[in-house]
């Protein structure tokens, strides 16, 4: 069994962050969901965001997307021009064929091509004539990964995308996206209620509370060994404290074995 993944810290930390948010708001009533969020996320950062539901996580990520055109308000958003959305739910085409699935709305004669190498690299080559009904949920969710990164983006947000898959799956899933952020390097805002998944995964993470930003966590874990063991325990009190839940409410993950879901 492969020790847990620690992500290495990004070179590009210094550079000038792609996301910038500033004084971000959002109302659908009366109430607030965002109240003056401020964000920023660098090239080849991984930011998981965590929050109890209703905090405002999906609406902060659909506001990124530029999904939500009214979640602006007086603040500022910056964000690059490429970039792509993974949601739960796989959401393929069920009349198109994997690697139709893939290139959707890709132009150009290496339109095919690069959606083959995409496959590849999610590990599904010579599924490409598949229906998405002959895939399993796994499968169907690396499509979906791989549909997102064959454009390049330089964000990659994700809304909760493994949620739907068994415990086994979505952590296998987990060496997967960690090995394609690694090579493609976007910027990356993953939504999960997941800390464990959040620890493993992200070089920092971020707290949404009452539609603020409530902490902000670098994530600096050891490769292995028992400090890490201690270190990955003493930061996943401190976040399920955050979030307002009893360590002995939140069953641990189970470590990757690494193999292909």
């Amino acid at each position: 069994m492969n020790a847990p993944f620690t992500p290495p810290a990004p070179e590009s930390l210094a550079c000038e962050p792609v996301v910038r948010v500033r004084r971000l708001s959002r109302r659908f009533t009366l109430k607030g969901v965002l109240d003056g969020v401020d964000l920023e996320i660098r090239r080849g950062e991984f930011v998981a965001l965590l929050g109890r539901s209703g905090c405002g996580k999906s609406t902060l990520l659909r506001a990124l997307a530029r999904l939500d055109h009214e979640a602006e308000g007086d603040g500022e958003i910056v964000v690059p021009e490429r970039r792509s959305v993974v949601f739960q739910d796989a959401r393929l085409l069920p009349w198109k064929r994997v690697l139709d699935n893939v290139i959707l709305g890709l132009s150009g004669p290496d339109a095919e091509a690069r959606g083959v190498r995409a496959l590849l690299e999610v590990e599904l080559l010579g599924r490409e004539a598949s229906w998405p009904y002959e895939l399993s949920g796994g499968e169907q969710q690396r499509v979906a990964l791989a549909r997102s990164l064959v454009r390049e983006p330089e964000l990659l947000l994700a809304d909760e995308p493994f949620g739907a898959l068994d415990a086994l799956t979505r952590i296998r899933m987990h060496a997967l996206l960690k090995r394609l952020s690694e090579a493609h390097r976007p910027a990356v805002l993953l939504v999960t209620h997941d800390v464990d998944e959040a620890i493993e995964l992200a070089h920092r993470v971020v707290v949404l509370e009452q539609g603020r930003v409530a902490a902000d966590i670098a994530v600096e874990l050891p490769p292995d060994g028992p400090e890490r063991s201690v270190r990955f325990a003493a930061l996943r009190r401190q976040l399920l404290g955050r979030l307002g839940v009893a360590e002995r409410e939140a069953a641990p993950t189970l470590i990757s074995s690494g193999d292909p879901p």
